[in-house]
This record gives structure tokens, C-alpha cells and sequence, in this order.
């Protein structure tokens, strides 16, 4: 018999001992520089998106951002950053469905340049909804689809 999948908040609450600290890979180097490189828990990456207000924006490179001042590092790793947000709004996506209120504001986490996150549940279409219900106005540019003055609707 096949093992039972982890749910969303399975894979959210599972640590798997981060967060950790090490050095930045010299893969990354080229990239960020040498230094200090901290791998955040999914829950420190759910924690920084659940203090989004309503009417604000964060995007993946300001939850690392603040990961990396957290833990006095030089950076927050890119990819586990980046893997952690898409499971904490699948979690959140998880909360919403079984009627919980208190669940992450996925929708106000962006990628950079202001770009909604087609991966995130829903869809683009869906987080256009709520981003808009919040007063935000969408536009697109290309094939992306993102934020109108989303620099200025930042949190710091």
C-alpha cells in the first residue's frame, strides 16, 4: 500500500531542521556574492507572508530580505525562499477550504518586478480577484500579469 501523501500544512509544519545557516554555495557565487547564506523553515517564510496587511505587497526577494536580517546573514536562500512561499499559500488555499480564518494572504506575496504568481492556487485569475478586492489594479505587460505601482504598495 502507497504511503498517504502530506498535506499542504503537513509539508508547512514539517521544519526538517531548518532554518539553517551556512556558507553561500560557490554554484551561487557568481550570482550573490560570497558570505553567509541562511535556509529558511517554511514556517519562518509563512510567518513573514501571514504580516502582509491588506492593501500592502511583498515580494519573494523582500521575504528573503527579511529572512537574511533575521538570522544576520548576507542572503536567504533563493530556491528553498521561493519553494516554502508556494507551499505556505497551498497551505493557506488548504485553511480557506476548510473554513479556517485565520490563514495566509498568499495573493499579496509577488514575484519580482511585481509579477503575480501563476503557481500560486487559483492562479493568476483568482489572485487578480482578491488583489483587486483589496483595491489593487492589474495590468498586463507581455504575458505577465502584475501589480499597477506595486513599489509603492510595499511592505518594509
Amino acid at each position: 500500500m502507497a504511503a498517504k501523501r502530506k498535506t499542504w500544512k503537513e509539508k508547512l509544519s514539517d521544519s526538517k531542521d531548518l532554518p539553517k545557516v551556512e556558507k553561500v554555495p560557490a554554484r551561487m557565487q557568481k550570482r550573490f556574492g560570497r558570505g553567509t547564506m541562511v535556509i529558511p523553515s517554511p514556517k519562518e517564510v509563512d510567518a513573514v507572508m501571514k504580516k502582509v496587511p491588506p492593501g500592502k505587497l511583498i515580494t519573494i526577494n523582500g521575504i528573503r530580505t527579511k529572512l537574511a536580517k533575521k538570522h544576520h546573514t548576507d542572503i536567504a536562500c533563493p530556491i528553498t525562499t521561493g519553494i516554502f512561499s508556494w507551499i505556505a499559500a497551498n497551505a493557506a488555499d488548504e485553511d480557506i477550504k476548510a473554513g479556517i480564518k485565520n490563514f495566509t494572504p498568499f495573493w499579496r506575496t509577488l514575484k519580482e518586478g511585481g509579477v503575480i504568481n501563476e503557481k500560486y492556487p487559483g492562479g493568476i485569475e483568482r489572485q487578480a480577484v482578491l488583489l483587486e478586492d483589496e483595491g489593487h489594479h492589474i495590468i498586463q505587460k507581455g504575458k505577465k500579469w502584475v501589480v499597477d505601482n506595486w513599489e509603492k504598495l510595499l511592505i518594509r
